[in-house]
């Protein structure tokens, strides 16, 4: 978030304090009334955007990579391409929300990582092409702004930007007054990346023999909040301040809900750069079998068993009190696994020393085998 949409000059008449005449003035002649009606009026607070820019620019420079140009405040992000880099430079792009996990963090008054969740659906997307992402824009749209709000969203934002190693190049915060309600606002972003056009990871590259690796999530990620709320605190009736025995270190319900989605993209570029990667999956809505498929060529199946891992408690919390079947469920959340990597079965162990030496927690889940396109989940998880 770097400038605030409809910007309107100073000054409430014709003429500037020094007596020179503004560039534009419209009239019919009447007296003018004693009061004009303003942009505040209407519910729109140029000043407290103006504030909350402000209390997010060194923010926003930590999130500086050297082909950025110029400064905050332009009318557009200008980023500079190291074509040398590369032969054939492909651009790869990624928009996306967080959905309705913000109404949690509205409801805890919560902001400051719900931008991590953010820029996590846009990079993990770019990343699954094999592109670095380069820059993210982000959109804001708010009841009321309120700027040490705003800045912690933004703030939130940019750490993911970090973390994904790209940089924060703009992007714009509306206030909607009449559309959403004070306390409410809505978060969207637009990711670019760049990848070598002989390196892009698609499904022709996957073959029979190939290992499927999988990467844990840290938690239900920010996909089906819808049905979470559903269950959990509308027909379960839960609090979200109510500490949960199982999530351990006396967590209540709402941090588990609020831990934010990890960000795969610079653990994932370095796996692409160590070992043989053929494709990759980002588990978001649609579960595994949903994403996964997207993978795959018409020729072989994916065969992932699941007593390979155990999912989070908050899984098995959901599917009892809402007595959901284990085909909703697996439909519906990632289940504990975050990314896949498909890779070559001589480049497996590589594959998985490297994600460890990361910090990831990943295993070999699957295989690749002669089929029609399909996943085929097997096996039972851990339970207990």
């Amino acid at each position: 978030m770097t400038h605030v949409s409809e910007r309107s000059g100073t000054g409430s008449s014709p003429t500037g304090a020094g007596g020179d005449r503004q560039p534009w003035t419209a009239g019919n002649g009447r007296p003018a009334r004693k009061r004009s009606v303003s942009y505040a009026d209407a519910g729109v607070s140029i000043e407290a955007g103006d504030r909350a820019v402000e209390l997010l620019k060194s923010k926003v420079k930590q999130t500086r990579r050297p082909e950025v140009m110029g400064d905050l405040g332009g009318f557009a992000g200008l980023f500079r391409l190291d074509t040398k880099k590369y032969k054939n430079p492909i651009l790869a792009s990624s928009t996306d929300g967080v959905g309705t996990k913000l109404v949690i963090a509205q409801q805890l008054d919560i902001h400051d990582t719900i931008g991590i969740d953010l820029v996590a659906m846009v990079v993990d997307d770019l990343v699954a092409c094999g592109a670095e992402p380069l820059f993210l824009l982000d959109y804001i749209a708010c009841g009321e702004v309120v700027p040490d709000k705003v800045a912690e969203i933004g703030a939130g934002i940019a750490d993911g930007c970090r973390y994904a190693g790209c940089a924060l190049l703009g992007g714009e915060t509306a206030e909607h007054p009449g559309v959403l309600r004070p306390d409410e606002y809505d978060v969207s972003a637009t990711g670019v990346g760049v990848v070598e056009e002989s390196e892009i990871l698609s499904p022709d590259r996957v073959e029979i023999g190939d290992v499927v690796i999988a990467m844990r999530s840290s938690g239900l990620h920010s996909n089906g909040y819808s049905l979470v709320r559903h269950v959990l605190l509308g027909a379960g009736r839960m609090r979200l301040d109510v500490v949960i025995e199982d999530f351990g270190r006396q967590r209540t319900l709402g941090e588990e809900l609020l831990t934010p989605t990890k960000i795969y993209a610079q653990d994932c570029l370095k796996l692409i750069a160590e070992a043989e990667v053929r494709s990759i999956a980002h588990v978001t809505g649609g579960g595994i079998p949903g994403n996964l498929v997207r993978i795959l060529p018409e020729n072989v199946d994916a065969v992932v068993n699941r007593s390979t891992w155990k999912p989070q408690p908050i899984f098995d919390l959901i599917q009892s009190k809402g007595r959901i079947d284990d085909n909703e469920m697996e439909s519906t959340f990632n289940m504990g696994v975050g990314m896949f990597a498909i890779v070559s079965a001589e480049d497996a162990d590589r594959a998985l020393a490297t994600l460890t030496g990361r910090g990831v927690d990943a295993w070999q889940a699957g295989e690749i085998i002669e089929g029609t396109g399909k996943v085929q989940m097997v096996g039972q998880h851990t339970r207990g």
